[in-house]
């Protein structure tokens, strides 16, 4: 009852101020900004309460983008796919560039082939999977496969949000081929739906040169991605810029940078975003810590802008003349296709049973089938419409079953792991300059050498001291009678040569960053 008393003027303005006359511009301009505003204030504010009960942001802000369409509480009427096109890519770069800068590229190295296996022969089987299953559902052929081919990938923007939330933890191994797969998935998808329109709109087009455009777009988006982010690595570290506000700003330029050159030069921009973050290599960049800060705010900001803007494209009463359809395909895409894809893809890779079905049932869809599923609304074909409202079907499905079901799969499976509880305060030191030291942060448990031990009693060393200690909600000065007990987050100061001692003695390093 609030939210409506607070949007009530706002809403008067918009209808108000309907007629796109010079003068109303501004103020109608204004309403807008105030009632996206206040929608990603109730999204913000209700994530804590979703990720509780194990919704996932993205139903939370597709459902309220909807609901703030014409047919809602504020009345917006939004179809230009044009722009949703142009505004979901901006803010999947976002979401792409923050993922490959808190991904380790070790990581990526041991789940690259299955991933690459997943994005390609996966993507096609599920499509083909959809698309028979679509037909024997009542749709036409057309429908059938340009909805299998819409389908066919999962998201990052849908992955990264689950597997990130805050009280879900999984086993990296798992983690990181959900995330690569997810990020270099998009060509095959994006191929196969520009073929289709192709076919339906009685062009010839060439499919065995389509297909090559697979490992072409691959291979292009990755070479750039590593060209151009070795090069903003080598610019950060010996070209010092003269102010960290100017860090996060070169950073995201050669995010755009790489996205629209790949893209220019046929390859994958997506891919090329990423690759770009994971080849910075985050870990040896200075102001890492305050870089990743403002690149996770403009990765939500970018995900709540798109969910929002993507649920104003669709009207709740043409969801319901497709329901029958879309429990239907989503259902199938689920239980079917892609734990089929999956397991012809890792099966063979010495995967366990168990990781074969869990892989499969995280295939999460979000934004991007939603934007590949405007491509037939842009080319005006015939049903496009009626495709697009059932994608969109999929998708608020998809986030509910197995979206909504990956914790407790999760944990029934074993595949989780214990999260260390973050501290109270955080230590950090921010430098334009790289530094020779290193900051890391040691959370102590029972089985730590150092567990009990006073400070005076440990030898560390030479350059190597402790320099602070968060003991719940309180800040202790270390001194040489200061006993480090169990629970304590360490901050250590040392050289880099001397890390795995201080990993020896204090256990693995938490994520807080290196100054």
């Amino acid at each position: 009852m609030y939210t409506m008393v607070v949007m009530a003027p706002v809403i008067h303005h918009l209808h108000i101020f309907a007629s796109h006359s010079v003068t109303s511009e501004p103020l109608e301009t204004a309403a807008l900004l105030a009632v996206f505003g206040i929608l990603s204030l109730i999204a913000v504010l209700s994530n804590r309460a979703a990720d509780r009960v194990g919704i996932p942001a993205v139903l939370l802000l597709l459902v309220l983008g909807m609901l703030a369409g014409p047919q809602g509480f504020a009345g917006i009427h939004f179809q230009n796919f044009h722009f949703a096109f142009r505004l979901g890519t901006v803010a999947l770069i976002l979401i792409l560039f923050e993922g490959g800068l808190t991904t380790p590229p070790a990581a990526v190295k041991a789940v690259l082939l299955p991933a690459s296996l997943l994005a390609t022969v996966g993507v096609a089987l599920t499509a083909v999977i959809i698309a028979l299953a679509g037909h024997v559902m009542g749709l036409n052929w057309p429908e059938a496969m340009l909805i299998g081919a819409v389908v066919s990938s999962t998201d990052a923007a849908a992955v990264f949000s689950v597997l990130h939330a805050g009280r879900l933890r999984i086993k990296p191994r798992l983690s990181r081929l959900l995330e690569v797969e997810s990020c270099i998935n998009d060509p095959m998808a994006a191929i196969l739906t520009t073929m289709v329109i192709e076919i339906l709109s009685h062009q010839h087009p060439a499919i065995g040169w389509l297909l090559l455009q697979v490992p072409i777009q691959l291979i292009v988006g990755g070479v750039v991605g590593a060209m151009l982010g070795l090069l903003a690595r080598y610019i950060l570290r010996r070209m010092p810029l003269p102010s960290t506000g100017l860090i996060p700003a070169f950073t995201l330029a050669m995010a755009i940078l790489s996205y629209g050159s790949a893209t220019i030069l046929e390859g994958s921009g997506f891919l090329a975003v990423y690759a770009t973050a994971l080849f910075m290599d985050a870990s040896s960049l200075p102001f890492r810590s305050g870089l990743l800060r403002v690149h996770s705010a403009l990765a939500w900001l970018g995900q709540i802008g798109m969910f929002l803007m993507l649920g104003l494209l669709i009207l709740p009463a043409q969801l319901a003349h497709v329901a029958g359809l879309g429990l239907g395909i989503a259902f199938v895409l689920a239980l079917v296709a892609r734990p089929v894809a999956t397991a012809v893809c890792l099966l063979p890779l010495r995967f366990s049973i168990a990781e074969t079905f869990y892989i499969g049932w995280c295939g999460l869809r979000g934004a991007v089938p939603i934007i590949l599923a405007t491509f037939p609304m842009m080319a005006h074909l015939p049903g496009a419409q009626r495709v697009f409202t059932i994608v969109f079907f999929v998708v608020v499905v998809n986030t509910l079953i197995p979206g909504a079901t990956i914790r407790w799969m999760t944990r029934l499976l074993g595949f989780g792991q214990e999260e260390k509880p973050a501290p109270e305060a955080v230590l950090e030191i921010n430098s334009a300059r790289p530094l020779g030291g290193q900051l890391g942060s040691f959370f102590i448990e029972p089985a730590a050498a150092v567990c009990g031990a006073a400070l005076r009693e440990l030898e560390f060393p030479t350059g190597t001291s402790v320099m602070l200690i968060v003991r719940d909600n309180q800040l202790v000065a270390p001194r040489g009678d200061t006993v480090i007990q169990t629970g304590d987050h360490v901050y250590m100061f040392f050289q880099p040569q001397d890390k795995a001692l201080i990993d020896l003695l204090f256990g693995r390093p938490e994520d807080s960053g290196y100054a």
